[in-house]
């Protein structure tokens, strides 16, 4: 009998005995009479024996009862511990069966089960091999399909269609939430005999590259929430991984897409008085249109490696909707691909590594600069902090535009001080070298001051430490 069978069994028969005696309700919530006070009866049994019966529910025929254990699955898994509970007790099988369920509320229940359950890599790579993959697609594919249903169903299919899958199983086995073991012991604990390879991979790849199915992850980009735009591009861009040609993506009116992303109709369409009134909302809203942002501009990277839609892209358009991307309020952390992508598009005219390229200008202004200094701000450890101010220092020493400028406006000067005080010698001496720079300019005499400059430039200097002529040099050009 499989190990699953016999844990149902067995928690089943537990459950029976101790009803006989009044030390669990029975299946009318009523307990049976006993002349044990209300006060010792117990109604808390040993969780194995909750996630046996809860898995023995969902084989039933009474849809209200699969549907409530379906949801008390979902809500049962909190961390890695208990979704790993589930999958031994073979509760996977059983959900991706009822992904065709005629019963809408337990469709809905079983998504949201295998949601909460693919959050554990080892255990969505299950829910790949017992074929979740298909029905998954087709209800994505309905047009009546609740935004809802949409979300968590965008959520398994990103967790199993990631590109960067394959990356993270080779080089992360850290631990992971709830086990103090990584995640190539929890995939192997109790499961030796089990292959973890999807089955019928050459199906799989078809029920992807389906033009219906790319057809309507598009049509999210067009009109979905930021959330939500962000789940498709992913899933998108694992379309360009498994089918490099990109002739089913291109074909699939891609560009339009993209383009209702970049156009960032989701902060256009924030309220005036959000940020004032809401601000943790107003935060919140910024953020997930960064995270689609980034995710869309990253799929445009990638597609950008096709001839064919590198050729037929009006790359004058979305350079100029990234370049006001990259100057507008997304978080820093969502830049990187924009910035990214810029350069790749300002690549098909042809190589341009000058600095003076308003592009590489934009990009070193707005996504370099702001990304070293908050390296210098946040970092524990010395080498980030000396190697961020160094890169800084050169590029302020190549005279890029309004470096110095972006420098002040960013709120470096406080951390570059700071550099001063307790960095390394080279950290010490590449930031002397920018506050020098940013000294030349009086209107950041008094942030400099204020910042404590002088009596660390005083002590160097009295000291005679290395790099006190600079120190030297600085203080004369404070008015002190």
């Amino acid at each position: 009998m499989a190990e699953d069978k016999k844990n149902a069994v067995l928690g089943r028969s537990k459950q029976q005995f101790l009803a006989r005696f009044g030390a669990i309700e029975l299946e009318d919530g009523q307990k049976p009479q006993s002349d044990v006070k209300d006060k010792q009866l117990s109604t808390l049994l040993p969780w194995v024996d909750g996630v046996a019966r809860l898995v023995l529910i969902l084989g039933l025929e009474d849809e209200g009862a699969v549907a409530r254990a379906a949801d008390s699955i979902a809500d049962a898994c909190i961390n890695e511990h208990m979704r790993v509970a589930f999958k031994e007790a073979g509760s996977i099988k059983l959900l991706v069966q009822l992904l065709d369920h005629s019963n809408n509320n337990i469709r809905l229940s079983a998504i949201c089960a295998l949601e909460r359950l693919s959050i554990s890599n080892n255990v969505s790579r299950i829910i790949e091999v017992e074929g979740a993959v298909n029905p998954l697609i087709n209800l994505l594919k309905e047009p009546e399909i609740s935004e809802t249903q949409m979300e968590k169903i965008l959520d398994i299919l990103a967790r199993i269609l990631d590109p960067n899958k394959e990356m993270k199983s080779k080089f992360y086995d850290g631990p992971v939430n709830g086990t103090k073991e990584g995640t190539n012991a929890v995939s192997n604990l109790g499961n030796e005999n089990i292959s973890t390879e999807p089955i019928g991979e050459e199906n799989k790849r078809n029920e992807v590259l389906d033009l219906a199915f790319i057809s309507r992850l598009v049509d999210i980009l067009k009109t979905s929430p930021a959330n939500l735009q962000r789940k498709a591009a992913s899933i998108l861009e694992y379309v360009t991984v498994i089918d490099p040609s990109m002739d089913a993506i291109t074909s699939a009116d891609i560009e339009s897409g993209l383009n209702a992303v970049l156009e960032q109709r989701g902060l256009e369409e924030i309220e005036p008085d959000i940020e004032l009134q809401h601000p943790e909302k107003y935060t919140l809203q910024v953020e997930e249109s960064g995270h689609a942002i980034s995710a869309v501009s990253r799929l445009l990277t990638k597609l950008l490696d096709s001839n064919k839609f590198s050729q037929n892209i009006n790359t004058t358009h979305f350079t100029k909707l990234l370049r006001k991307i990259l100057k507008s309020a997304i978080p820093l952390q969502n830049k990187d691909w924009v910035a990214a992508c810029l350069v790749k598009l300002s690549s098909l005219s042809g190589p341009n590594l000058d600095s003076t390229n308003p592009i590489n200008v934009e990009v070193t202004l707005y996504e370099t600069v702001p990304r070293l200094l908050e390296e210098i701000k946040s970092s524990y450890y010395p080498e980030s902090r000396e190697a961020a101010v160094v890169e800084l220092n050169r590029i302020i020493s190549e005279g890029i535009v309004d470096s110095t400028r972006a420098i002040a406006s960013e709120q470096g000067i406080y951390p570059l001080v700071k550099l001063v005080e307790e960095g390394t010698e080279r950290a010490i001496e590449a930031s002397l070298a920018i506050l020098y720079n940013l000294s030349m300019d009086s209107e950041n005499h008094s942030t400099i001051i204020s910042a404590g400059a002088v009596p660390v430039l005083k002590r160097i200097v009295l000291s005679q430490r290395p790099h006190w002529t600079r120190a030297l040099r600085l203080l004369r050009n404070l008015p002190v």
